[in-house]
């Protein structure tokens, strides 16, 4: 029997709002109208920020990456060689493919990397380092021809972190510009940035809608929502634990559900009277507490299967899961963006270091997709080759009889010809002629 201790007060569906969408809108053709001009103006106008080019210099960037300290530079190597790893392992489980499938008959693919690629690395609330490693060196990884990159600015001027992290992880250009404005100059072009091929990275609700406007014109990596944590908990751990690990995720927006699945009510109880401790004490806790009030739940199961039922309903971004058997969930679940198993691990590490892409599936999109991975930066392209003539004419009039079955004439006067070329048999054109034997 599963039963709800706390339910959310909000509704957390990712219903499009029109408001957004219309300023959305509006903000687009003035930036594919006007180009560079128009992404001054937003600049001043949104970030009051400007500057002779957006464009951060050679110089800027070298005075970024020696701005760090030692151990800030470390911790940046660190954290950026993990995500290369776990990136270059990735690319090399993705192998060209091609086979003979029957005699003379040769189909395969190429994994052909996108050639332009730009990624929003957000940092006007908080400047997102991690967005850098996930999006750029991800993308370098692939093989991505040119890769670059928009921040907006941080309290009022060029962040040194984000420019450092995104020089770091391989950026070709570097732009300090925000918003919906960032996202248009990258996917239209302007007079100064070279249009993109794909959009990667996440950021607000403007910014997303922006990526889901401009999805066609050019490939984004997903339609991102708030940040959503799922912890799936028995009482092999405490309420401490849990209760950080819910309020450390609801902490990015107001609108982030946090969510615990247990099968014992006595950790339910423990992890509600521990949220409310830590929130006099946490210093984000006017974002946590409100999300954790509008969007918190808390999910009580009788059995391990039933907990495994309700994680894959909600599907969520993140999955957290400390109890006595996590590999059980690991083997089972098939609705998640990611998975951190064992109480060792936490979704701040996915988030920050461990190497592992935290830009995720919200909405419960994880339904049908994983995250950003190298193979977003991927194009897995098919090809053909006939060798013989033989095969030429087998495959031709197959063809033709299928073509004439959904009545393309032309179709089969395609695979017509290479039966009368290379089969060496005389038939008459497709419009006239009743369907080939084989």
């Amino acid at each position: 029997m599963i039963r709800h201790i706390k339910t959310a007060q909000a509704s957390t569906a990712g219903a499009s709002d029109g408001a957004v969408t219309k300023a959305v809108e509006e903000l687009l053709s003035k930036v594919e109208a006007g180009g560079d001009k128009a992404v001054r103006e937003l600049s001043v106008k949104f970030d009051n920020f400007d500057r002779e080019s957006y464009r951060v210099t050679k110089d800027e960037v070298t005075a970024a990456i020696n701005s760090l300290t030692k151990q800030e530079r470390e911790d940046l190597d660190f954290a950026q060689d993990q995500v290369r790893r776990f990136a270059q392992a990735q690319k090399e489980a993705l192998q060209d493919l091609e086979v003979e499938t029957m005699p003379g008959v040769i189909l395969g693919h190429r994994n052909v990397p996108i050639e332009n690629v730009g990624c929003y690395v957000p940092g006007g609330k908080y400047p997102l380092l991690a967005s850098a490693h996930m999006t750029v060196l991800t993308a370098r990884v692939a093989g991505c021809d040119r890769v670059i990159t928009c921040a907006p600015p941080f309290k009022g001027q060029i962040s040194n972190k984000i420019v450092a992290a995104q020089s770091l992880a391989g950026a070709d250009e570097i732009y300090c510009i925000g918003g919906v404005q960032a996202i248009a100059a990258m996917a239209y072009g302007t007079e100064t940035i070279k249009a993109v091929d794909m959009l990667a990275g996440p950021g607000n609700a403007f910014v997303a809608e922006a990526k889901r406007l401009l999805f066609g014109k050019v490939g984004i990596d997903l339609f991102a929502g708030p940040t959503e944590t799922l912890v799936i908990a028995d009482e092999s751990v405490d309420g401490e634990i849990v209760a950080t690990d819910l309020l450390g995720q609801a902490e990015h927006g107001a609108n982030s559900p946090a969510v615990l699945i247990t099968n014992s009510d006595k950790l339910a109880r423990d992890t509600l009277a521990e949220i409310d401790r830590l929130l006099q004490i946490l210093p984000t806790a006017s974002v946590a507490g409100k999300a954790w009030n509008d969007c918190g739940e808390i999910i009580l199961c009788d059995t391990i299967d039933e907990m495994v039922s309700e994680a894959d309903r909600v599907a969520s971004e993140h999955v957290q899961v400390m109890t006595s058997d996590p590999n059980y969930f690991l083997e089972n679940m098939k609705n998640y963006g990611a998975l951190f198993l064992g109480a060792r691990t936490n979704v701040a590490f996915g988030d920050k270091v461990i190497g592992t892409n935290h830009t995720l599936p919200t909405n419960k999109a994880a339904r049908y997709t994983g995250g950003l991975w190298v193979g977003k930066f991927l194009k897995t392209c098919t090809y053909q080759r006939i060798e013989t003539d033989e095969a030429s004419a087998l495959i031709g009039a197959y063809s033709s009889r299928l073509c004439l079955m959904e009545g393309f004439v032309g179709h089969a006067e395609q695979a017509n010809i290479r039966v009368r070329r290379f089969g060496g048999r005389n038939i008459p054109y497709a419009g006239s002629a009743g369907p080939l034997d084989a």
